[in-house]
């Protein structure tokens, strides 16, 4: 089952959730594509299914983003805070009527002790580190994350996407000069990665780990930037071990 919850009145700024109840927590997944129009949702509509298979309340999360979609720095990730806090209102709007009719328990975003951990790949990874921390979520996971964006943009990542997107220098921007983040984390990336290299998540880690967070690290070989959302290949089983551990 997936239903839309709209958080804005821009056509970028929905949701879509898959599942009915959480049973483990509730995921919200945000989508690469270096913040580009080009790129939506529907990238990770199998991880969602994935997920909600295995119990969780997955949320897409759709977000404006530059080319033309009203996106970029800091509108995108206003808009994810946005979706969250309306993720948050409508669980508990639905706890409210499911308890007066059958005394349904409350879903994890609404505050209970089931678990709300943002899942992002690529750009979208960067915005769940981000929101994360800024939204006080039980966890987060960093597929092949973007994590620097002065670097980023000095190696004009994404055809100089980083510069459409941050048009001027902002500390609060990169998940690594707003360490600690102060919740556990797991980063996975792959070596052959050529769209975001590797040694930005192995800068990334050792700065968690010095700022004192709790995170986890898996790095594969021979895996490439999209390989890493493979529900077949040998990243999501990492990823989804890692949930179930919450």
């Amino acid at each position: 089952m997936t239903r839309t919850i709209r958080y804005g009145d821009e056509p970028s700024q929905f949701v879509e959730v898959h599942g009915a109840e959480p049973v483990r927590g509730t995921a919200l997944v945000l989508h690469g594509g270096f913040w580009r129009a080009r790129h939506d949702l529907h990238q990770l509509d199998a991880l969602c299914a994935d997920l909600a298979a295995a119990g969780w309340l997955a949320v897409n999360i759709e977000y404006r983003r530059t080319e033309g979609d009203g996106g970029g720095w800091p509108q995108s990730l206003d808009d994810v805070l946005a979706a969250i806090a309306a993720v948050r209102a409508d669980a508990v709007s639905v706890t409210a009527v499911s308890t007066a009719a059958v005394s349904a328990p409350a879903v994890s975003a609404a505050g209970s002790a089931l678990p709300t951990v943002a899942i992002g790949h690529s750009a979208g990874g960067h915005l769940a580190l981000l929101a994360a921390a800024r939204t006080g979520l039980s966890a987060a996971v960093g597929l092949a994350p973007l994590t620097d964006l002065p670097r980023s943009s000095a190696e004009g990542l994404g055809e100089e996407a980083t510069d459409l997107f941050l048009t001027a220098p902002d500390p609060r921007a990169s998940p690594l000069t707003c360490l600690p983040l102060g919740l556990p984390q797991l980063i996975v990336h792959g070596d052959a990665d050529v769209r975001v290299p590797v040694e930005h998540s192995r800068a990334y880690v050792a700065a968690a780990r010095a700022a004192g967070d709790p995170i986890d690290y898996v790095e594969l070989p021979g895996l490439s930037h999209f390989q890493v959302t493979d529900l077949e290949g040998e990243a999501w089983p990492r990823v989804r071990a890692w949930l179930a551990r919450l």
